[in-house]
């Protein structure tokens, strides 16, 4: 039985992901998330039945019965598995939930120049690569 009730995967090539991870982990007082850097050599996308482009175009999250989800709403199962899941609440109201998630798709399209205008880069070019295609279906 995992000990984790939710694990992220992100890309930990990516400032910005990074950075969000880091916060996530920083929070996590209690081992509700588990991490996994899609950069990582070892990553294995097979594993979690998808692919990297897949993976890189927007975030995932996986449950320990391997449900996944995507887009706004690993944010939603990441923040309230560290108990401020009420900030990120009503990103899942009806109405709302495709706002959210129509934001975040732009975000993730354009996480490299948000970053640079920052000041944080992208050293190796991973978080340029480009959001899937949509698909019906999936949340």
């Amino acid at each position: 039985m995992n000990a984790w009730r939710f694990k992220l995967l992100y890309d930990g090539e990516c400032p910005l992901c990074r950075r969000e991870a880091d916060f996530l982990r920083r929070r996590d007082r209690h081992g509700a998330l588990a991490f996994a850097d899609i950069a990582d050599p070892g990553f294995d996308p097979a594993a979690y039945h998808t692919t990297r482009a897949e993976l890189m175009g927007v975030i995932h999250g996986v449950f320990p019965d391997g449900r996944m989800v995507r887009k706004v709403a690993v944010f939603r199962e990441a923040y309230r598995a560290v108990g401020l899941g009420w900030l990120l609440a009503p990103t899942g109201w009806p109405g709302l939930r495709w706002f959210a998630d129509a934001g975040y798709e732009w975000f993730a399209r354009h996480r490299l120049a948000i970053g640079k205008f920052f000041g944080r880069n992208c050293a190796t070019g991973t978080c340029a690569a480009p959001a899937p295609k949509p698909s019906a279906g999936r949340k």
